[in-house]
């Protein structure tokens, strides 16, 4: 039996753990290890902060997994060793012939002065559900909708935030009390495709948010409440909303893996330089987004590639680097672009405009990887 471990269960993690108990469940052991003992969408954070849902509404716990070949750990990894495809966890440890990477970002809030203090993130659950308490006291003002460094998980979640809370002011009868500003490190809201780029901001105009584009957020002034741009500015608040600044896990880095603050990986297999050793989702550097659909994909890869080697077919297709993302225009809107970033000279991203349609189809993308990962 070859033991594969997997280190992390989110979509890459989950889809590779799928895939492989699918085709070769008999012929592997596969380990799955998360800290955690449920897995939540990230745009479920969104409806949580804007009180559309509860915290335990949106969570698939990890229990719920039955796959042949297939056992979830919730453990916490201590130290990882790539060189001898080896996992310590604070229960044990964990020897791999094929080891998966799958730990995805974490959020370095110390590198925000006073975000803490001054300011909210919505970018964990624990801060989204803080958020929809907040928000809900929140009757005049400027708020502002901050990105305190790049890169960050999907990257219209801001956008997203800023348009739903126009929406949630409105429905409270308090919007014209009410200023929202967006702040981005981007040019454009979605740089690989200039039409949602341009609906983006054209939405943000309808609606009267200011869209500042080309910065981050670099401090906030707890005793002032003023936001501090990197190149200065100074912007009052009442509100603030933060996507934090990201960087990959404190055990990652401690292995050897990183360069440059992310695992570095062949943009064909998705394997680093360790043999044997993998890695996928946020936590590589490879050229695409952060985002859930990315990691998928990349899973997809990985599994191919040992399912492969252990049936005697053929290797997969290069890693493609394309996925769609769902974008919230508020209103009950839904809008779709698909991005391609690796089969070009440059990445390049379809828009496809907001309808009913596209708002069964991003449920649909949702409940049918529910039923997949953990029988629903």
């Amino acid at each position: 039996m070859q033991r594969v471990v997997i280190l992390g269960a989110g979509f890459g993690g989950l889809e590779l753990a799928t895939m492989l108990s699918e085709a070769v469940g008999d012929e592997v052991a596969v380990v799955l290890i998360d800290k955690n003992d449920a897995f939540v969408f990230g745009y479920s954070k969104l409806d949580v902060m804007f009180g559309r849902t509860t915290p335990d509404a949106v969570r698939l716990p990890y229990r719920d997994i039955a796959k042949p070949g297939v056992r979830f750990l919730q453990e916490t990894i201590i130290a990882i060793d790539p060189e001898a495809r080896r996992v310590t966890t604070d229960d044990g440890v964990h020897e791999a012939d094929v080891l998966v990477v799958a730990l995805g970002a974490d959020y370095d809030l110390d590198a925000t002065p006073g975000i803490l203090e001054a300011g909210n993130e919505f970018y964990s659950i624990a801060g989204a559900e803080r958020l929809a308490d907040v928000l809900s006291e929140f009757s005049g003002g400027r708020a502002i909708v901050g990105v305190c460094g790049a890169p960050f998980k999907c990257p219209p979640a801001p956008s997203e935030a800023a348009l739903l809370l126009h929406d949630y002011l409105s429905a409270r009868g308090v919007r014209g009390k009410c200023e929202i500003s967006f702040v981005i490190p981007f040019g454009t809201p979605v740089p690989p495709s200039p039409d949602t780029s341009e609906s983006l901001v054209a939405a943000f105009a309808e609606h009267g948010i200011e869209f500042i584009s080309g910065r981050r957020v670099a401090a906030l002034d707890a005793g002032r409440s003023v936001a501090v741009l990197d190149d200065g500015t100074e912007m009052p608040f009442d509100l603030f909303l933060g996507v934090p600044k990201h960087r990959a896990p404190d055990v990652v880095v401690a292995s050897g893996m990183t360069e440059d603050g992310y695992v570095p990986v062949s943009p064909q297999t998705l394997e680093t330089n360790f043999p044997g050793v993998y890695a996928i989702g946020d936590v590589a550097t490879i050229g695409v987004p952060k985002a859930g659909v990315f990691a998928e994909g990349a899973a997809r890869v990985v599994a191919t590639s040992l399912i492969a080697a252990l049936r005697g077919g053929e290797q997969p297709e290069p890693y493609g680097g394309r996925g769609s993302c769902y974008i919230e225009f508020g209103a009950g809107r839904v809008g779709r672009v698909d991005v391609d970033f690796l089969s070009g000279p440059k990445p390049t991203g379809t828009f496809h405009e907001p309808s009913a349609a596209l708002v069964t189809e991003k449920h649909y993308f949702g409940s049918s990887r529910s039923a997949r990962w953990f029988g629903r």
